[in-house]
């Protein structure tokens, strides 16, 4: 008898699930080229946890082909897919119809996506000098950065006092502290090599080796989700150009899986675009019917605190759902439509509640 398959705490996970002992039989004893990442370490926090509904992160590009048996029914079934899927990107803000209604009370626009350089870990696998080699690449790329999209780069390590605060107040800085991140590490040598980036107008945002090598963020106040989309494609190409050009290194894009995250979760786009919209009436009518309805739109509200933070008042973050098998095109217009239709409905509700 081989070893036996190791032990899940999270017993009801898709790690668990598609790691079954022929799975662990056939990659125990495999390490990946560009970390050395093994399929244990890939799976670790669905054996630490017992909350995990995914429980895998990959350590390296390497990680989505090397362990394919089982990281690719895991990803077809987080994102309800089917084997013969196609993904494609586009960034190609023209090709958005129309914007939200100007009279829909939305305070704010963020959409984000992830980004990886070919050629290193990911994070939870990144060795310290590809960690060093990704910021210092960053901080020429930064440098590069014309118009509005100049700013600053504030390394997480000797941040002073001053820095830090203003950082929190902006609600701009990650901390250290995640347990999935800890134990997948992530967290390794933090909190070196680490960083923030944003520019003069705080619309424009990069953080550094975090969950992903960049997350790289477009914001501002009000509705302008067009605007907001045209920013951070054109600040990814930005960067894009910088690091190819220093390092003729592109951004890691798998065939299947669109841009490469560590987190399976995040395949495709890696993009949330999202509004904080009030919504009276659908709150009159209950959270759990708002919560069918986005189901339906392929949208999903979250409290304004986050994804476990609660919920209070009637701002709502709404946002796509999907981030494999559809452009972020489509999945910014899905969201730009679906606020609309939400904010008509509200209207409707709130005559109906007397509001």
């Amino acid at each position: 008898m081989g070893e036996p398959r190791p032990e899940f705490k999270s017993v009801n996970s898709l790690s668990a699930k598609y790691c079954t002992q022929e799975i662990w039989d056939k990659y125990k004893d495999h390490k990946t080229k560009t970390t050395g990442f093994t399929l244990k370490q890939g799976f670790i926090c669905a054996l630490e946890f017992d909350d995990q509904q995914c429980g895998a992160y990959a350590g390296d590009q390497d990680f989505y082909d090397d362990y394919r048996d089982f990281i690719r029914p895991l990803i077809l079934e987080y994102h309800g897919l089917q084997e013969d899927f196609k993904h494609q990107s586009d960034m190609d803000s023209s090709k958005l119809k129309g914007n939200i209604n100007p009279k829909a009370p939305v305070k704010s626009t963020r959409i984000r996506v992830g980004r990886s350089i070919e050629g290193f870990g990911l994070s939870p696998g990144i060795t310290r000098e590809q960690r060093k080699t990704v910021e210092s690449l960053m901080k020429n790329a930064f440098g590069n950065l014309k118009g509005d999209l100049q700013g600053d780069y504030f390394p997480l390590q000797g941040m002073n006092e001053q820095v830090r605060q203003q950082l929190v107040d902006d609600h701009f800085l990650f901390i250290s502290g995640d347990k999935n991140l800890i134990a997948s590490g992530m967290e390794r040598d933090w909190p070196e090599s680490r960083g923030i980036f944003h520019n003069k107008a705080k619309s424009f945002l990069v953080w550094v080796n975090e969950e992903d090598q960049l997350r790289i963020i477009s914001m501002q106040q009000g509705g302008d989700v067009k605007g907001v989309f045209e920013r951070l494609a054109r600040g990814i190409e930005a960067v894009r150009t910088s690091v190819k050009k220093e390092s003729n290194k592109d951004f890691q894009l798998h065939p299947d899986y669109g841009y490469l995250h560590s987190c399976p979760s995040n395949l495709g786009t890696g993009m949330r675009a999202s509004v904080h919209v009030d919504l009276p009436g659908w709150t009159k009518e209950g959270i759990p019917a708002l919560k069918a309805r986005c189901e339906e739109l392929h949208l999903q509200p979250r409290g304004t605190r986050g994804e476990s933070g609660g919920h209070q008042g009637v701002t709502y973050d709404v946002s796509n759902k999907h981030r494999l098998g559809y452009s972020e095109v489509e999945l910014v217009q899905k969201m730009i439509d679906g606020v609309n239709k939400l904010y008509d409905e509200d209207l409707e509700l709130q005559k109906k509640h007397g509001l």
